[in-house]
């Protein structure tokens, strides 16, 4: 990058000066991943200081059985397949209450779009699941399964909101985002949520007072331009609503593990390759630079590897997502060892080897529990890169 760009960039930053589309691009074009960081780190400190949030969840996926058939995914199962499962609620229930044990604060539901479950199954799991589980937050359904809702209940967006938050609904999740600029989209998914009502039904649930993620999906097919443009259309719709609390770029998985069945899933595989470490921390660093009206930036371990987390909060990011346990979207996030689970101590651990002080929230970013930094008395413990 020319050295009077980045002079350029690096005063807009400082200034608080909103970056453009062409600002955004030449970012990803720079190769100096420290510089990108650093000043990345800048944005997460003076928004978040030395803070790293964290909670206690639990997925929950209550059905893999699904109509679509999108490049990526290797979770869905068609009715009939060997692996193809649904839930009864009850089982959901008896699920939901073994975790109960584990100071759980967030129940993380996704499920594929099932053909034939009525759309009464949905806000009835939903109140059984918080009759069980009263102090437990449910964080439940993309925007693609409230889109799949309305096809099946005859009802519109509005009105399955209104019954699912009478049900115990507290936020909606972030998935089915993945890249929306349609000149990729049409290769990668196969639903008939995009853009449009994707962005219409997190609008409608800001104005019911939900609080909501924000994802994309990168190092597939995409390019830089196209993150770029993720990133704006979410920032425009954040100037409008206020509703989103995190933004959360997930990388892009191999099936390293749905292929037991001989089936590979996966249509994107064969001609992709994944995101590198390096690709991931500058994604997050930018993510960060743009989206400046978002408070939080989320590395979900899970998908980047332990080590790659801890790296990625001092490029951007000030949240590790949670505790977790038996993910079963991507499973193994990089083939190479990332846990299932992740409990309490053990993220309070990761947070501090990174020399972030950890706390703990619940899924409104309201405080929970703060705890200790890094000990400043031992000499080999890290400390937060300073800016």
């Amino acid at each position: 990058m020319d050295v009077g760009l980045k002079r350029e960039l690096e005063q807009k930053v400082r200034d608080g000066e909103r970056l453009s589309r062409e600002d955004g691009i030449a970012l990803y074009e720079s190769d100096d991943l420290a510089w990108l960081g650093g000043l990345a780190h800048e944005v997460r400190t003076r928004k978040n200081g030395d803070v790293v949030h964290f909670n206690v969840n639990r997925h929950l996926n209550m059905t893999n059985v699904c109509t679509a058939s999108c490049a990526y995914c290797s979770f869905q199962r068609k009715p009939g397949e060997k692996d193809a499962y649904t839930m009864r609620i009850e089982e959901a229930v008896r699920l939901a209450k073994a975790m109960e044990n584990e100071n759980l604060t967030e129940l993380h539901i996704v499920n594929g779009l099932h053909p034939t479950l009525p759309w009464r199954y949905y806000p009835r799991s939903l109140k059984a699941l918080k009759e069980a589980l009263p102090d437990v937050a449910l964080k439940a359904f993309t925007a693609t399964e409230i889109h799949h809702f309305e096809t099946i209940s005859g009802l519109s967006a509005s009105e399955i909101l209104d019954e699912l938050i009478d049900a115990g609904l507290e936020s909606l999740t972030g998935g089915g985002a993945e890249i929306f600029d349609w000149e990729v989209r049409q290769h990668i998914v196969d639903h008939a949520t995009h853009w449009e009502d994707w962005s219409r039904i997190h609008r409608l649930a800001h104005e019911k007072g939900l609080k909501t993620p924000s994802t994309m999906l990168y190092g597939h097919i995409e390019e830089p331009r196209h993150r770029v443009d993720h990133v704006l259309r979410l920032r425009e719709l954040q100037d409008e609503t206020g509703g989103f609390q995190v933004f959360i770029p997930l990388r892009y998985q191999h099936d390293f593990v749905d292929m037991k069945d001989g089936k590979v899933r996966n249509r994107l595989q064969a001609r992709t390759t994944m995101a590198t470490g390096a690709e991931a921390l500058k994604t997050f660093a930018v993510s960060r630079l743009l989206f400046d009206n978002v408070p939080h930036v989320k590395c979900f371990w899970v998908m980047h590897g332990v080590q790659t987390t801890q790296l990625a909060l001092q490029h951007g990011a000030d949240d590790m997502d949670g505790s977790v346990v038996e993910y079963k979207i991507t499973h193994d996030a990089d083939n190479y060892g990332t846990p299932n689970k992740l409990t309490r101590e053990d993220l309070l651990d990761l947070i501090r080897d990174a020399g972030f002080r950890p706390v703990e929230r619940n899924t409104r970013y309201e405080i929970i529990r703060e705890y200790d930094g890094p000990d400043p008395a031992r000499r080999e413990t890290p400390q937060a890169m300073r800016v």
